[in-house]
């Protein structure tokens, strides 16, 4: 996998020229590729632990506030 970059570069012009297009669906995919050949360099190990960190710290932060039960304030009547 030596030329791993130039498969990358490729898949990003490709990407590139398609968004030029307007061809939203060969855009994705040539970006999807570009993403997962850079995840399998060594440079890219980290980001999927990165994203599920991420992910985690997210849900605790927010878990609390959405699931919060405090009493509402008056009848809740409408009108």
């Amino acid at each position: 996998m030596d030329s791993v970059g130039v498969l990358i570069v490729f898949a990003i012009v490709g990407a590139a020229i398609c968004a030029k297009a307007r061809v939203a669906a060969g855009a994705v995919v040539f970006s999807l590729v570009a993403a997962v050949l850079f995840i399998g360099t060594p440079l890219g190990q980290g980001i999927p632990d990165a994203v599920g960190s991420f992910v985690s710290k997210l849900n605790e932060t927010t878990t609390p506030v959405l699931t919060d039960s405090a009493p509402q304030a008056g009848s809740g009547a409408v009108g």
